[in-house]
């Protein structure tokens, strides 16, 4: 809990640096509130049966789940600093007419971070520097014999970020406490790049990714379970329908590869997605 609420109180350390001055700006942005209706493709799922990983693990069908995505964008001086929420949620139950309803989990994940960015050179409307992260992610229930996914995750490394197109794009190492096993917590190191993309196509049509590819390097301690490699990857077309609701199709990719498997783990969506996007500026 010490390791969680440390997380929390550094979302919230850009609360109390609020200035008078003009430099500084806040902005509540709602990248993301809606619905999507999807298909997913998953392979290996049962050699990822036992991973707290959901969508390794999850059954290929259609499906509807919700996602919620806000960030709280703190600019002063040459520093940026988001803190962000991220959930999303899909569940589907089955109820034959002979037989137990049955359920599977298509999509569970719940990411709290805060990102802190500093310039120190600006070229070609590229902001580089510095970059550190700090994140907890776990999920919402448990997936069958499974435990609940709960990490700690701390980044260190280069970005480049602000740009009218690249939003971020990072290379950092990479410190993790897994404390999903109860009874084997495991401290981990990586190296990470991931991005975050926007690029509006037209007047009310906007293309957007983010992702990340983690490589994981050493471990304190043994668990079949831990991933080697970690790729994540969503693409999303929006078109504005009114006002702040858009709708697009949209393409989403999750690959990896657990210690204990030979195989890789993965799961494919593509759908269609309902979305609130807009921005509220608490501070100008």
């Amino acid at each position: 809990m010490k390791k969680v609420s440390l997380i929390c109180l550094l979302g919230l350390l850009p609360l109390s640096a609020f200035a008078e001055g003009d430099d500084a700006s806040l902005v509540l942005s709602v990248r993301r509130i809606g619905l999507e209706l999807s298909q997913t493709q998953v392979r290996n799922a049962n050699e990822y049966k036992n991973s707290p990983v959901s969508v390794l693990a999850a059954d290929s069908q259609e499906f509807i789940k919700g996602v919620f995505d806000t960030a709280l964008e703190y600019k002063k001086n040459r520093f940026q600093w988001d803190n962000t929420l991220f959930m999303e949620y899909g569940e589907t139950k089955l109820k034959p007419e002979d037989g137990e309803t049955t359920s599977s989990e298509n999509a569970d994940d719940i990411l709290l971070s805060s990102n802190l960015e500093y310039e120190c050179w600006e070229f070609s409307g590229f902001k580089f520097g510095p970059t550190v992260r700090a994140a907890y992610d776990t999920e919402f229930v448990t997936t069958g014999d499974a435990p609940r996914q709960n990490i700690v995750r701390a980044n260190a490394g280069l970005s480049l970020f602000d740009n009218k197109v690249v939003k971020s794009l990072y290379l950092t190492g990479v410190y993790e406490y897994d404390f999903t096993y109860s009874d084997n917590k495991i401290s981990k190191t990586a190296a990470e790049v991931g991005w975050r993309l926007e690029y509006e196509v037209r007047d009310g049509v906007k293309l957007s990714s983010n992702g990340y590819y983690r490589e994981y390097l050493a471990y304190s301690s043994y668990e079949e379970t831990d991933l080697e490699r970690d790729l994540s990857a969503v693409a999303r077309l929006d078109t504005n329908l009114w006002g702040d609701l858009t709708l697009g199709p949209y393409v989403q990719y999750r690959r990896a590869r657990a210690r204990g498997v030979d195989v890789y783990g993965s799961n494919f969506i593509v759908g269609i997605s309902f979305n609130y996007i807009t921005k509220f500026g608490l501070i100008k």
